[in-house]
């Protein structure tokens, strides 16, 4: 079983070490010594404990959609064209561009700065293993 340091926990939760040090220490998710005598937690664990994340986050400002595939960053760049728009949003380490009309940017009110959430529903997703 993979098991992962507090830093590399930290990075999969999208929040600081510190945070995940916070959490661990209150109890909220289990670490153990491995051989170095180094804080970690146990694969399995994280697994759990990143989706009881997600889950109580998504239910805080649970907005009505089908899609599940939800974040939420800030709009980092916006190119406009006539009819089309393309929209940069940074959520953590993620970057994603999306590709809209021109029109529901306007609608939207979106602009360089603003919070903004990015909604990914497919058919397809790849996964690789790291």
């Amino acid at each position: 079983m993979q098991s992962y340091t507090i830093g590399q926990a930290a990075r999969l939760l999208g929040v600081s070490p510190d945070t995940a040090r916070r959490w661990a220490d209150a109890g909220r998710i289990a670490t153990h010594r491995d051989e170095s005598g180094r804080r970690v937690i146990d694969g399995r664990s994280l697994a759990a404990f990143s989706v009881e994340l997600a889950q109580s986050e998504a239910e805080e400002d649970a907005p009505y959609t089908s899609a599940r595939n939800a974040f939420p960053g800030i709009v980092t760049a916006i190119k406009l064209g006539d009819v089309a728009a393309q929209v940069t949003i940074q959520a953590g380490p993620h970057r994603l561009v999306s590709l809209l009309t021109r029109e529901a940017v306007e609608e939207l009110g979106l602009e360089v700065g603003v919070q903004a959430t990015a909604r990914v529903k497919s058919t397809s997703v790849h996964i690789d293993r790291t």
